[in-house]
C-alpha cells in the first residue's frame, strides 16, 4: 500500500546548514538524510518536497537532484528560495529540464485535500522566517484561512498560527528528526 509523505529543507551539500544541524561535514549530513528517507519511504510512496533541496548554485543543485533521483518514491517539488527553478530566480526556466528529471511535478505552490480539509503546500509559511525578518513576501501564498504545509523556517516547532490564526504546519526536516512526515501525521494535527 502506498503512502504520502511531506518534507522540506533538505539542503543537500549545504555546509552552513549541515553545521547548524550538528554535522561535521556535508557528507555525514547528506548520508543521515538519506538514511532517514530510505528508512521511511518505499518505492510505491509519494513524497512532496516543499523546497530547498540544496544551497543553490549550479553544482550544488545538480548534486542534490542526483541525490533526490536515488531516493525511493515518486517525488513532487514545491520550489523554495534556494531552488533554481523557483520563479524568484530570473534564470528559473533554464532549470526546468533538470528539475523535471527526478520530480513528477514542479511548482511554486499546490493544494491537496487532507481528510476532507483543503490544505495548501508552500515552501513559505503565511508569515514567519528563520531570520527574524519577513522575506519573500511576494512569493508567499495569501492567507485565506486554509491551513498551509510549509518549510523555510528551520525551526523545531511543528505547528504555529499565522497572524490571523490560520494553522501553519512545518514539515521541514529540522522539526522531524531529518525524516519525511506522513500524511497520517498531517491528518492528525489538522484534525486537532
Amino acid at each position: 500500500m502506498s503512502r504520502v509523505w511531506f518534507t522540506s529543507d533538505l539542503h543537500i551539500g549545504h555546509g552552513l546548514v549541515a553545521g547548524l544541524r550538528g554535522f561535521a561535514s556535508t557528507g555525514i549530513h547528506d548520508d543521515a538524510l538519506a538514511t532517514a528517507w530510505d528508512a521511511t519511504v518505499v518505492p510505491e510512496d509519494t513524497v512532496w518536497v516543499l523546497g530547498d533541496i540544496s544551497a543553490g548554485g549550479s553544482t550544488g543543485q545538480r548534486n542534490a537532484l542526483a541525490w533526490i533521483a536515488q531516493r525511493n518514491g515518486t517525488k513532487h517539488l514545491v520550489a523554495g528560495n534556494h531552488d533554481g527553478i523557483h520563479p524568484h530566480n530570473r534564470d528559473a526556466a533554464k532549470w526546468a529540464q533538470a528539475y523535471a528529471e527526478p520530480f513528477g511535478f514542479v511548482g511554486s505552490g499546490a493544494r491537496r485535500r487532507v481528510n476532507g480539509t483543503e490544505v495548501l503546500l508552500s515552501h513559505f509559511p503565511f508569515d514567519g522566517d528563520h531570520t527574524g525578518i519577513s522575506r519573500y513576501d511576494q512569493w508567499r501564498l495569501r492567507d485565506c484561512g486554509v491551513p498551509v504545509l510549509h518549510g523555510h523556517t528551520h525551526s523545531a516547532r511543528q505547528l504555529s498560527h499565522s497572524a490571523t490564526g490560520t494553522l501553519q504546519v512545518h514539515v521541514g526536516v529540522d522539526a522531524h528528526g531529518l525524516a519525511p512526515v506522513s500524511l497520517d501525521w498531517v491528518t492528525k494535527v489538522i484534525g486537532e
